[in-house]
């Protein structure tokens, strides 16, 4: 093992090297972002799987002893090791994606959007922070950490997944992880699909809300009937479905279902504090939203009730005639789409049962329904003391010279499915702030920010491995 370096000598190291190698990585970053890795279009199945191929070769190129491009029953994702010398060093594992949403000139992109362009401080292409810019940042920062350190390994076995269909859902990723738990096996998880909540705020997320989502089909007559003939005689499924939504929250705005908040891990005060010192502006918040006026459980800020607060939403909701000019019937059936965002403490098979047992409550006699959940996404939840969390502030401190905050995340995730099948604790590492626009046209990321990223990922394996050693 190399003798620890001091911070200060080792910041200007790692500055250093950065700013030597500042153009490379940019312009490896851009020929990465010419793929057009599009995994919900079939078309472009041969583009994922030629970026995989293409980020295995530089994670070898980097130093990587030991890269594999695994495959799935999809899009295949790319898995890289390179072991500490240090035996007794703590294993982390990075995750991010390589493929990207949909983009094309036509949806209102100024230009090409596989096509990367610089403008002034700014990189412009599809997944330039969404998440090939987040993912490539580590390839420069493990490069940095060992330039500073004057070591040949870094100081954490690190560990990388990078997979194939994030955009499409990830519909295999958790058979992979399951599959491949013991070459994935981990102290710790580093998530860099992620961003901060402004440019001069740098934050680390410390939770993302899991999701269940359902579709409630409900049939009455067994085809439409006459209005006037059977109506107020007979139970009528749209008004079912209407009465069905009208009861999922009470007059607080919560949730209605018997048992739904069971086991959720309520708001420290020190974490509503921490809530409550971003900047966060209420009236730009709501434009972003495109709504007029906010609406929520009572008694909760809005940060916390998108980032800690569990919900019902209603997604969709149909029934009987649809077209112009009226057509008086009894519709043969209405359907209902809801989503569940949960929270730490939530189950969610437990949530399934409960709202499968309170629709059944609710439809009336006469009415059949069928209910079908989709996969469910488990929400993750990082205690603001875990040595690990302390070290990922502690690199992002010394990289941008000020106090981290620490938000939230309202979305969901597969994060949540390597926390539970590996045990180990989840932590969020990005630098993409909301104006990258991701999904948008035109996405970019700040490139001040992506070296950023560089620099802290370069400072945190040396702190996660002394960390490490103190705690053990």
């Amino acid at each position: 093992m190399s003798k620890p370096v001091d911070n200060a000598v080792s910041t200007v190291r790692v500055r250093t090297y950065i700013q030597n190698h500042r153009a490379a990585f940019l312009d490896d970053l851009a020929e990465w972002l010419r793929i057009p890795s599009v995994s919900a279009q079939p078309d472009h199945a041969a583009d994922v799987r030629r970026s995989a191929d293409w980020l295995a070769a530089k994670l070898r190129e980097t130093g990587f002893p030991a890269v594999e491009v695994w495959a799935t029953d999809g899009a295949p994702a790319v898995f890289a090791h390179w072991p500490s010398e240090d035996p007794d060093a703590p294993t982390v594992l990075v995750y991010g994606h390589h493929d990207v949403q949909p983009a094309g000139r036509e949806d209102g992109w100024d230009t090409e959007p596989f096509e990367p362009v610089i403008r002034g401080n700014r990189l412009h292409a599809r997944g330039a922070a969404d998440d090939k810019g987040q993912v490539f940042f580590h390839t420069l920062g493990v490069r940095a950490h060992l330039a500073a350190t004057g070591r040949t390994a870094p100081a954490v076995h690190l560990k990388l997944l990078v997979e194939g269909e994030e955009e499409s859902g990830s519909p295999h990723f958790r058979d992979l992880v399951e599959a491949r738990a013991e070459r994935l096996a981990a102290d710790a998880v580093i998530v860099s699909d992620t961003g901060m909540w402004s440019e001069d705020t740098p934050t680390v997320c410390t939770g993302m809300r899991g999701l269940a989502e359902c579709e409630i089909e409900l049939y009455g007559p067994d085809q439409d009937i006459h209005s006037g003939s059977f109506g107020g005689a007979v139970p009528n499924p749209a008004t079912a479905v209407a009465r069905l939504v009208a009861a999922l929250h009470d007059e607080h705005a919560r949730v209605a279902v018997p048992g739904f908040y069971e086991g959720i891990t309520e708001l420290t005060d020190r974490e509503r504090e921490l809530f409550a010192e971003l900047p966060f502006d209420e009236s730009q918040w709501l434009r972003t939203a495109r709504s007029t006026a906010l609406h929520g459980e009572a008694g909760h800020t809005t940060l916390e009730r998108v980032w800690a607060r569990p919900t019902a939403e209603v997604n969709g909701i149909g029934g009987g005639y649809q077209g112009p000019g009226s057509k008086t019937i009894i519709p043969s059936s209405a359907m209902v789409k809801l989503s569940f965002r949960l929270v730490a403490g939530q189950e969610p098979d437990l949530v399934e049962k409960a709202v499968r047992a309170w629709v059944a409550e609710q439809v009336p006699a006469g009415i059949r329904h069928e209910i079908t959940f989709g996969a469910a996404t488990r929400p993750c939840l990082t205690p603001l003391e875990h040595p690990a969390l302390q070290s990922v502030v502690r690199a992002m401190s010394r990289a941008f010279e000020q106090p981290v905050h620490f938000p939230r995340e309202g979305g969901s995730g597969p994060a949540a499915d390597l926390q539970e099948v590996l045990g180990a604790p989840v932590l969020f590492l990005g630098i993409s702030v909301p104006s990258d626009g991701w999904h948008a046209p035109n996405e970019k990321v700040e490139i001040d920010l992506l070296l950023k990223g560089v620099e802290t990922a370069a400072h945190l394996w040396g702190d996660l491995a002394e960390s490490w050693r103190e705690a053990h």
